[in-house]
């Protein structure tokens, strides 16, 4: 990239519009050496600190972000503990794999240059985002939704993501607002428990998008009317009744069920899935869970962990553009307030993302 400044005797105006230039561009020579950063020092812990981090080097095929905002995953702290092939060599221990923000490099060809404004959600095998630049790969980017906020849009990735490809990759749904897709979308029934979670609010506005008739959700009793706004057509308030009771009682059983609870909740969605239906879940595996008095019931089920896809995080970029989804946030935290942000999340009850504003 050849830059060239001119120097005329700008107006204040005109020298405020050349500062704007350079900020969204950000000149390489102008980075920072070290950048702050939460760090994870011990695997074994959940303890985090506030430093700073040399400012990371992009690959060839990587982009140099500059990070406004990242979320929080519940869980995310233990992963490199209980997944050792997680620490790979040149990992730094930087938590959180969303982000949005700004492009300041990019290799060349890339269809995302210096200044746009993107949003990603990255494997762990990598470093996490919640430092002030970080370095994405351009599979794993895509634009910014143009009508959200910088931290609605980084509570969107993993969590869409998530839901999208356990209805459409793994659930046999078809995705598309379509005659065609509602079509086939509408003879389904799709269960979502954690449903007012982050994941789960996006499994209940997909469902909804794609045409999806009956879409019943599992949550606490102060969310019961949230998630109806949300799309969900039946709710289980699983304070008043266990999945396992409405089971019992339900005449119509589910097509596809998406778990993000486990335990007894998962052992319950056992008796809730059709004959021959998608029992998916994010937690652990359904068969760990699978009564002994139901062994021979055949319904296909799995475990699965996301990939992260820029082409799908588009798509779900389109859906917020057009008022058919839209991220929910359940609140934002400054840098400095890391250790309140990841409480939050470890509370279990975050309505939507937890999300942390970083510059």
């Amino acid at each position: 990239m050849n830059w060239h400044i001119y120097v005329l005797s700008p107006s204040p105006r005109e020298q405020l519009c050349t500062i704007v230039s350079l900020s969204r561009s950000m000149h390489p020579n102008t980075l920072p050496e070290r950048v702050r950063a939460i760090f994870h020092p011990d695997i074994h812990t959940t303890d985090l600190i506030l430093t700073d981090l040399p400012l990371p080097v992009p690959k060839d095929d990587e982009h140099l972000v500059k990070v406004h905002a990242t979320a929080i995953c519940a869980g995310e702290l233990l992963w490199d503990r209980d997944f050792p092939s997680l620490v790979t060599h040149g990992k730094t221990r930087v938590p959180c794999y969303d982000l949005a923000g700004v492009v300041v490099t990019a290799p060349a060809g890339s269809p995302f240059g210096p200044g746009a404004e993107v949003y990603a959600h990255t494997d762990a095998h990598s470093t996490g985002h919640a430092r002030e630049y970080s370095t994405v790969a351009t599979s794993d980017l895509a634009l910014k939704p143009k009508n959200v906020s910088w931290e609605e849009a980084a509570a969107v990735p993993l969590s869409a993501l998530t839901a999208y490809q356990a209805l459409f990759q793994w659930g046999g749904l078809r995705f598309g607002t379509d005659s065609a897709a509602s079509a086939q979308n509408s003879k389904k029934r799709v269960l979502i428990t954690a449903a007012a979670g982050g994941v789960g609010v996006w499994a209940v506005q997909l469902a909804k998008a794609v045409g999806v008739k009956e879409i019943i959700a599992v949550c606490g009793t102060s969310n019961v009317e949230f998630v109806k706004a949300l799309g969900a057509t039946e709710v289980i308030d699983y304070k008043k009744q266990t999945l396992g009771a409405w089971a019992a009682a339900a005449d119509r059983k589910p097509d596809v069920i998406l778990d993000m609870v486990g335990g007894q909740t998962l052992s319950d969605a056992w008796y809730a899935i059709k004959q021959t239906g998608k029992l998916i879940s994010v937690h652990s595996h359904p068969e760990r869970c699978r009564p002994a008095e139901l062994s021979n019931k055949y319904a296909i089920s799995l475990f699965f962990i996301l990939e992260p896809r820029g082409w799908e995080l588009e798509k779900i970029a389109g859906l917020i553009e057009a008022g058919e989804a839209k991220a929910v946030v359940d609140s934002v935290w400054k840098l400095e307030q890391f250790k309140e942000a990841f409480a939050k999340v470890e509370t279990g009850h975050a309505r939507g993302k937890v999300v942390i504003k970083v510059c």
